[in-house]
């Protein structure tokens, strides 16, 4: 007598999945922050077609948990590796061939501060595995960040400016301080390797302008100068063939005499 063997349950992915829990960011500056990395990284990548930047979105990491619906997404979160412009109202491994972001930055906030240092910090370092997290917190200006390693994660440590390395950007994560969206005060940026403030794309296009019209000015300055050099050069050949001429009706006038003086000894 053979004995059946159960097949395993299949469980499919959930359809219609939530894509926001209906509870807005903290404050004004949470959404500008998360707005304003966006923006920055976007332009700064935006030869880019192989990452996905994004916030505040469910990031679907297992059926179980979708169905569950038992996790709000990062607030700022990069994926490499994946078709960029593809529209998107939830991140769910099973449309991305299980990518996961490799880069997340949280927003503390009273309420969420405690969290997102424990709960969503193991989450990322033993679930999804995350290569960079970070947590900036705007009441203290405090950032922590997080490197996975062999072990798990192990601390970023800042250097003198207070800024930590992306490995996964490429890119130093930092304050600034300025004014976004009409709000001034210090805010989580990206700055180049070299120190360079990543800037939005606003900011980037009129840099952009900036270092046009510097460059039409110089070439506006070189024509002038040119012009005038070319003037220069009109006028020392005008004098020039003044002087020719002068010389030439000199050397007229002495012919002129000599030959008056022969004709005299005649």
């Amino acid at each position: 007598m053979t004995m059946a063997i159960a097949s395993p349950e299949v469980i499919l992915p959930p359809t219609d999945l939530p894509s926001e829990d209906g509870i807005p960011m903290e404050t004004p500056w949470h959404r500008a922050a998360m707005t304003q990395l966006i923006d920055s990284l976007s332009w700064h990548w935006r030869e880019r077609m192989d990452c996905y930047i994004g916030g505040n979105m469910f990031v679907y990491y297992s059926v179980r948990q979708a169905r569950n619906q038992d996790f709000r997404g990062p607030d700022f979160f990069v994926v490499k590796n994946v078709e960029r412009y593809r529209d998107r109202k939830y991140w769910a491994i099973w449309d991305e061939d299980a990518r996961l972001p490799d880069m997340i930055l949280e927003l503390a906030s009273p309420t969420t501060a405690e969290i997102d240092r424990t709960v969503k910090k193991d989450l990322y370092e033993r679930t999804f595995r995350t290569g960079n997290y970070f947590c900036f917190d705007p009441a203290t200006g405090r950032l922590d960040g997080w490197k996975l390693g062999p072990s798990g994660y192990a601390a970023i440590d800042a250097d003198e400016r207070g800024w930590l390395w992306s490995n996964e950007l490429q890119l130093w994560l930092g304050t600034w301080h300025g004014e976004y969206w009409g709000i001034t005060a210090d805010w989580p940026r990206f700055f180049t390797h070299d120190g360079e403030l990543v800037r939005t794309a606003a900011g980037g296009e009129a840099r952009r302008a900036e270092a046009e019209a510097r460059r039409a000015e110089a070439e506006a300055r070189r024509a002038e100068a040119e012009a005038r050099r070319a003037e220069a050069e009109t006028r020392r050949a005008e004098v020039a063939e003044a002087e020719v001429e002068r010389l030439r009706n000199e050397l007229h006038a002495i012919r002129a005499r000599q030959m008056d003086g022969t004709a005299g000894t005649d």
